[in-house]
C-alpha cells in the first residue's frame, strides 16, 4: 500500500503576525516604548492605565525590566528608563565604529568653528544623537547626548533621508507615519531633492529660534547616508566664523568621517 504523506496546512499570510506573536515580549516592549516617551517617569498604575493592562501584568514586566537594568524606580514609586538601551546602541559594531571615528574629528570641527556639533542617526522614525562636542567657548548651544527628535523636525533627519536608498527612505517614512499618526508634508519630495542638489541642509532650526543648522551627511560603504553631522550655528560674542565658513569646514570633515569608516559618496 502506498503511503500518502499529507502536508501541514499553510498558515495564511494574514495570520502571520498572530501566529508568531510573543505576548510577554510585546508587553515588555510596550512598557519600554511608553517610558521612552516620558520625561518624568510613570507609576505602576499609570503604566497599567496607559497600556490598558492590569496592575499585576504590568508589575511582572516592571520587575523583570528592573532586574535586567532597563528601568529604575525613582522617588515617589515612578519608573523611568535607564541608559542601558543607549549603551546597547553604542555597542553595536557599526555604530561603535562610527562614534569612535567621528568624535576626534568633531573636536577639530568645534575648535575650528568655535561652535558645538553633534552626530545623529535615524532609528524607528526618530533621530538619535549618538555623539556631541561642545564649543570651546564660554557661551554656546548644544543638543543633549542621547536625546531623540522627530525625524521630520530635524535637519539631521531630512539630510539622512534625502541621501538614503529610496526603499529605505520609504520604509522609514512609513514608520514615521505609523508612530506619529501624521501625514507627510506635501513638499517633502521637493525638500529632499533640494538637499541632494546642495549636498547639505543650511536653514533655521526647526526647534530653536536664533539657531541655523548646518548639516552634512555621513556615507556608508554602499554610498547612502548612515548618519549626519550638524553644527547648530549661533552668533555669540566669541564667534569668528560665518555660516559659509562653518559649512566649508563641516563639509571637509564630514567627508573625512565618511572616509574613516570606509564609506563613499
Amino acid at each position: 500500500m502506498k503511503r500518502i504523506l499529507s502536508r501541514p496546512p499553510a498558515v495564511r499570510k494574514s495570520n502571520d503576525a498572530k501566529a508568531y506573536s510573543a505576548p510577554a515580549l510585546e508587553k515588555g516592549l510596550d512598557v519600554i516604548e511608553l517610558l521612552a516617551r516620558q520625561s518624568g517617569g510613570l507609576t505602576k498604575s499609570s503604566i497599567a492605565r496607559e497600556l490598558n493592562r492590569t496592575v499585576s501584568e504590568v508589575f511582572r514586566m516592571l520587575v523583570c525590566l528592573e532586574q535586567r537594568g532597563y528601568i529604575s524606580q525613582l522617588e515617589g514609586e515612578a519608573y523611568s528608563l535607564t541608559l542601558k538601551l543607549f549603551k546597547l546602541v553604542q555597542e553595536h559594531p557599526p555604530t561603535e565604529r562610527l562614534i569612535a571615528n567621528a568624535i576626534p574629528i568633531m573636536h577639530h570641527i568645534a575648535q575650528e568653528t568655535l561652535q558645538s556639533c553633534h552626530l545623529g542617526v535615524i532609528e524607528d522614525g526618530r533621530v538619535v544623537i549618538l555623539a556631541q562636542v561642545n564649543a570651546p567657548t564660554r557661551a554656546g548651544f548644544y543638543v543633549k547626548l542621547g536625546s531623540t527628535i522627530d525625524a521630520l523636525d530635524a535637519a539631521t533627519g531630512y539630510v539622512i533621508l534625502a541621501h538614503q536608498d529610496k526603499a529605505v527612505r520609504d520604509r522609514t517614512l512609513r514608520e514615521w507615519q505609523e508612530k506619529t499618526g501624521k501625514q507627510l508634508p506635501a513638499s517633502i519630495n521637493g525638500h529632499f531633492a533640494r538637499i541632494r542638489r546642495a549636498g547639505c541642509e543650511k536653514r533655521a532650526s526647526y526647534q530653536v529660534r536664533g539657531v541655523v543648522n548646518i548639516t552634512y551627511p555621513i556615507f556608508g560603504d554602499r554610498g547612502f547616508a548612515v548618519g549626519a553631522i550638524t553644527v547648530p550655528f549661533i552668533q555669540h560674542a566669541q564667534a569668528t566664523s560665518t555660516p559659509a565658513k562653518v559649512a566649508s569646514v563641516l563639509q571637509r570633515y564630514a567627508m573625512e568621517i565618511t572616509a574613516s569608516i570606509g564609506g563613499k559618496k
